[in-house]
């Protein structure tokens, strides 16, 4: 049945990596260099060994990743499911649990 679902756009862009293992910060963070837009329902895979960075330092390195667009079904139901995910997470109560 090829050519009845739209095929995604696939392409490689280089990366950089920044990750911070210290008191003040613990954080991993990927920006797409060339400013390249993601949105709901993309994909993204950094390529490359794992990285471990030790407790007090910081690494900032270059990788290659690859971007693999929704198709506009799969990002409208990223948007409806991202909505009803996150009502679930509003659940919350300031109860004991006692009874009154």
């Amino acid at each position: 049945m090829p050519g009845w679902f739209p095929t995604r756009e696939r392409f490689d862009v280089p990366c950089t990596i920044d990750i911070e293992n210290t008191f003040e910060s613990l954080h991993a963070y990927v920006r797409l260099d060339g400013d390249i837009a993601i949105h709901p329902g993309d994909e993204v895979l950094v390529h490359g060994e794992p990285v471990r960075v030790p407790y007090g330092e910081k690494l900032k390195l270059q990788r290659l990743a690859t971007v693999t667009r929704a198709t506009a079904l799969e990002r409208w139901w990223t948007k409806l499911t991202g909505r009803l995910e996150m009502g679930e997470l509003c659940e919350f109560s300031f109860s004991s649990g006692r009874k009154l």
